[in-house]
């Protein structure tokens, strides 16, 4: 039988040595010790992942209504009524644009070749006429047709309970959520309560539904679809809904759930306790697979149901009235969105007598900035205060930047990650062909830089507007300190224009107004969604790149987006109504 194997030096050595052996058993203890504190530190690590994640999606909710916050002011300039002043006018601007590119502080502006390459462009073309699908759409949209106020089927009677919400977030995430809650009620044969509104620090907005939306009109108008009422039975009024297990908040119902979730979890606790309370709410109902029947409602919730009151209506007439000049032609859209005050008025019948203008959405705040980890030219200057406000808003953000390597400014920005700034956006502006005269409203939040940052943009088009500087102070006042009340005129505005465009197409507040555009232009109002992915390739070449090759290049990258073409599958029917459910398709 062969010889076993001598063991290794140093178990020889512990098995000779009684020291030696306690020594190797200490080893064998810290070895242990060390291997527990490995998963441990793995696990503390995976934990901090997906708390910034929840963290993430959290703030990124927080950011989703620009418009709700206190706007910047511009002064309006008028265009110049000759082209030789255009012409002298834009060569002042190509001066006053390189002097801010150079100016002190954090706010020096990107891209000054191509700003003033655009300023040249910009003049020459005054004497031309504009490309001819401009303010058009495709020719097939106009073959898509608002239907979702088709019925066919009786009212539900709501005898399984009653269904409340009290929605978070900004007016359009509130929006969302009642259209769902809507659904939701229809699915489990329940009553709604007119919703309520959460309190929010980051909107700092008390209004309730009824200061914002016609109450009357949303519940008459959804009577053959479900029943609503305004209060809670007053026999229920004193449960303590948390007791009884009827309180369901964000955590209880995932992301987009399926209608199959809440038959089987909420129903139960509904007919037990006759009543559910959801708190939050936002983007809890899947858009596929659903129905079709309750999808056509949630559209019908959306597009039809939800008017705004006439305080809301009555400006939002007189802002479309002043940005056009004289009053155009009643349309669907106008109908709904201004009601009795969209009654066309005898002496602007023709819409050709009215100006045309073009809204566009900024989406260049702070807090967006902060959190993108973009890089905006301004130096150290910009880098420190980014930071600074990253540390006070952000802390989650700011230790994943201490504890791990995370992607580079420049990748961001080549992905497609970082907001547009205002000189890109107005570059994209003047490569697709709107001149120097164009009308253009600004809807968005307070921008990053202010006026300074702004200086491309009001310079190139000085035809700048705001609802502040059309509308007077006195006009104003009785929305001051109603940030949603405020974000319903920018919503009326941007929904009105003969062309939209936004600079972020995961904006909510620019899903809906492009939706909203989609459902009741039909064909004749399109929205202007540049691929930030694309656009960034472009702008990249800002040293190089000619102006002829940039604006055909960008040109290509915007028609492509305004394709016409049916909902893809899962995405939400907010944005994207043309869908069976919503609109209906004709021959011709």
């Amino acid at each position: 039988m062969p010889e076993a194997a001598p063991p290794p030096l140093p178990l020889l050595a512990a098995a000779s040595s009684p020291a030696a052996a306690q020594l190797q058993r200490a080893r064998r203890r810290q070895h242990q010790r060390r291997g527990w504190r490995r998963p441990r530190g793995l696990l503390a690590w995976g934990s901090l992942v997906a708390f910034f994640f929840v963290m993430n999606w959290w703030m990124f909710s927080r950011l989703q209504d620009p418009a709700a916050r206190p706007h910047f002011r511009l002064r309006r300039h008028p265009p110049r009524a000759d082209s030789a002043a255009s012409n002298s006018s834009s060569l002042s601007t190509l001066e006053e644009v390189a002097g801010a590119a150079k100016g002190k502080g954090a706010h020096r502006v990107m891209l000054t070749r191509l700003l003033a390459l655009a300023a040249h462009a910009l003049a020459e073309a005054e004497t031309r006429p504009e490309p001819i699908d401009l303010w058009e759409e495709p020719i097939n949209a106009t073959l898509w047709k608002p239907c979702s106020d088709q019925r066919e089927w009786e009212a539900s009677d709501g005898t399984n309970g009653y269904i409340m919400i009290s929605a978070n977030g900004g007016i359009n995430q509130q929006r969302v959520a009642i259209c769902n809650a809507v659904t939701i009620s229809r699915l489990l044969n329940a009553t709604l309560v007119l919703p309520k509104f959460l309190y929010s620090n980051v909107w700092l907005d008390k209004s309730q539904f009824g200061d914002i939306y016609q109450e009357d009109y949303f519940i008459n108008y959804l009577k053959s679809d479900i029943r609503i009422v305004k209060d809670l039975p007053v026999e229920l009024q004193s449960l303590d809904l948390e007791a009884i297990g009827s309180i369901v908040n964000d955590t209880d119902v995932m992301k987009e759930a399926k209608p199959s979730l809440y038959v089987k979890k909420i129903l139960p606790i509904l007919l037990r306790n006759r009543v559910v309370h959801f708190i939050g709410f936002g983007n809890r109902l899947s858009f596929d697979p659903i129905p079709s029947d309750l999808q056509k409602l949630r559209c019908r919730c959306n597009f039809h149901a939800l008017r705004f009151v006439q305080k809301i209506q009555e400006m939002g007439a007189l802002l479309v009235d002043r940005l056009h000049g004289l009053r155009p032609p009643l349309s669907p859209l106008k109908d709904n969105l201004l009601g009795q005050f969209a009654v066309k008025s005898a002496s602007s019948a023709n819409k050709s007598d009215a100006s045309k203008y073009l809204a566009v959405h900024l989406r260049f705040e702070i807090d967006m900035v902060a959190y993108s980890l973009c890089y905006f030219g301004g130096g150290k200057d910009e880098e420190d205060e980014l930071e600074a406000y990253r540390q006070i808003h952000f802390p989650v953000l700011t230790e994943l930047k201490r504890m791990a390597k995370l992607p580079s400014a420049a990748f961001l920005r080549s992905e497609g990650k970082c907001p547009l700034a205002p000189e890109e956006a107005v570059l994209m502006l003047a490569a697709i062909g709107f001149k120097r005269s164009t009308n253009i409203y600004i809807a968005g939040a307070e921008i990053y830089g202010g006026r300074h940052r702004m200086a491309a943009i009001s310079r190139l088009y000085p035809s700048l507007v705001t609802k502040e500087t059309l509308l007077s102070p006195s006009e104003l006042e009785p929305f001051r300190n109603f940030s949603s009340q405020l974000a319903a005129l920018d919503f009326i505005a941007c929904a009105a224009a003969d062309a939209f465009a936004m600079t972020d197409p995961g904006s909510q507040f620019s899903s809906l107004v492009q939706g909203y555009r989609m459902y009741y232009g039909g064909g004749n109002l399109p929205t202007i969604r540049p691929n930030k992915r694309r656009l960034a390739s472009i702008l990249v070449k800002n040293a190089t790149i000619e102006w002829q090759e940039f604006e055909t290049r960008v040109r290509k990258l915007i028609q492509q987006t305004k394709q016409v073409h049916e909902r893809p599958v899962a995405r939400s029917i907010f944005r994207h109504p043309r869908c069976p459910e919503c609109m209906c398709r004709t021959e011709h």
